[in-house]
């Protein structure tokens, strides 16, 4: 059974995810200053860079968005010319258009845009032009997915493209269908408003935190859901009854005793040890965590753990271990971009596997999607993490503004 915790207060909403008592995801979002991605914009092209092959879009925000050749031609990668062309044969300066925001921007970035339109649901992803059919790697059997298929192919028209989620597994067809009718409405909106205004506009805001977690990782019937807001509380289960019965709804409660919410569920401390810069193991064993502006670099090491019968055996149970951890900090922390992780070395390749498939065990609970690369000549194992949103870290702590993260104090510097 997963717990979802939220704690509200009137400039920030705080959301942890458990899971049989572990800390798994942990998110916060301002009052002010919420994130756009996710949104849609009507924009307009202000510079087209044929030497990057990107254009830069206003879209209302302080910095222009960033549009790649990739996400202007067709979503369909059969239906892509096997030579791309200059993105200036495509859009021009002037020119106005429908975006999505894919990435959050940061620091002197400004977000990343597409047009391969996107549009989250309960049971399935919907978008207009893709032009085909996917089921979620995830679904256990490959009846079902075959069954999902079918009816992704069934409900579809003209050009629309549909990813049926893991949660379809098992769902009745007038279910998924009514979720489909719901999206294809939404976009039909974000047309008419297109239409309608001038650029830049937002068009259409995804839906806030809580309700975002709701629709992707809370199952009702299984599920549960604790706030000490009573305001959200109501919310919750209004959103809910939109998208199960109302007897599953009823799934949600309301704190009450003095303690903070998450601190009566062990939130704070959990945090605490998970976004140290080291982080020690059961059985004496740690890892070291270091982020750059480029990649993620995480360090294994055996520490006090003298546990198996021969060198070997005690490196391969600490790799183990630590990739089975390296794995879910990576979601709670909501690292993206390059991670390069040092495990201890190991002589036998099969060995070598049993850490890679403890990591994969690991990562498939994870919704965002994660890209194992492989071993390095240097035995470094390389993997990527695709990035929308800010990490956890960024609103979990401050960076210092004295050391600005270094936490070093200068050898000249005298008491």
């Amino acid at each position: 059974m997963k717990q979802m915790i939220v704690s509200c207060d009137p400039n920030e909403t705080r959301m942890a995810l458990l899971d049989k008592g572990e800390l798994v995801e942990f998110a916060s979002e301002r009052s002010s200053g919420k994130g756009i991605a996710g949104n849609f914009y009507k924009g307009k092209v202000m510079n087209v860079l044929p030497g990057i092959q990107a254009a830069f879009v206003d879209i209302g925000q302080k910095k222009n968005g960033f549009l790649y050749i990739d996400d202007v031609l067709h979503p369909h990668m059969d239906k892509q010319p096997s030579v791309k062309p200059n993105i200036a044969e495509l859009i021009h300066p002037g020119q106005e258009l429908i975006v999505q925001v894919t990435k959050e921007p940061s620091g002197s970035k400004g977000a990343k845009l597409t047009t391969h339109y996107s549009l989250p649901g309960r049971w399935l992803v919907y978008m207009p032009y893709a032009d085909y059919i996917a089921v979620s790697k995830k679904v256990s059997t490959d009846q079902e997915r075959t069954r999902l298929r079918h009816l992704g192919e069934k409900l579809r028209q003209d050009e629309e493209g549909l990813i049926l989620r893991t949660v379809a597994e098992g769902e009745h067809d007038d279910a998924i269908a009514s979720d489909l009718l719901m999206l294809r409405g939404l976009w039909k909106q974000i047309v008419v408003r297109a239409e309608r205004q001038r650029p830049p506009a937002e068009l259409h805001r995804d839906l806030g935190l809580v309700e975002r977690m709701l629709r992707d990782v809370f199952h009702p019937e299984e599920d549960q859901f604790i706030t000490d807001d009573t305001a959200c509380m109501e919310r919750v289960k209004q959103f809910l009854s939109g998208i199960t019965s109302t007897k599953e709804a009823a799934q949600v409660e309301l704190y009450r005793d003095s303690e903070p919410i998450l601190q009566r569920f062990g939130v704070e401390e959990k945090l605490y040890h998970d976004f140290q810069r080291r982080i020690w193991l059961e059985g004496g064993s740690y890892i070291v965590w270091d982020q750059t502006e480029a990649l993620t670099v995480v360090d294994v090491n055996t520490g006090k753990f003298t546990g198996g019968a021969t060198l070997e055996e005690t490196v391969t149970q600490t790799n183990i271990a630590a990739a089975q951890e390296i794995a879910r900090l990576l979601r709670l922390r909501d690292t993206g971009g390059i991670i390069i992780i040092d495990f201890i070395d190991m002589d036998q390749d099969s060995n070598r596997r049993l850490v890679i498939e403890a990591l994969e065990k690991v990562l498939i609970q994870d919704r965002t999607k994660a890209h194992i690369v492989g071993w390095t000549r240097l035995g470094l194992l390389e993997m990527t993490r695709k990035k929308a949103r800010e990490e956890t870290a960024s609103f979990a702590y401050q960076t210092c503004s004295v050391c600005h993260g270094t936490g070093k104090i200068a050898s000249w510097i005298r008491d």
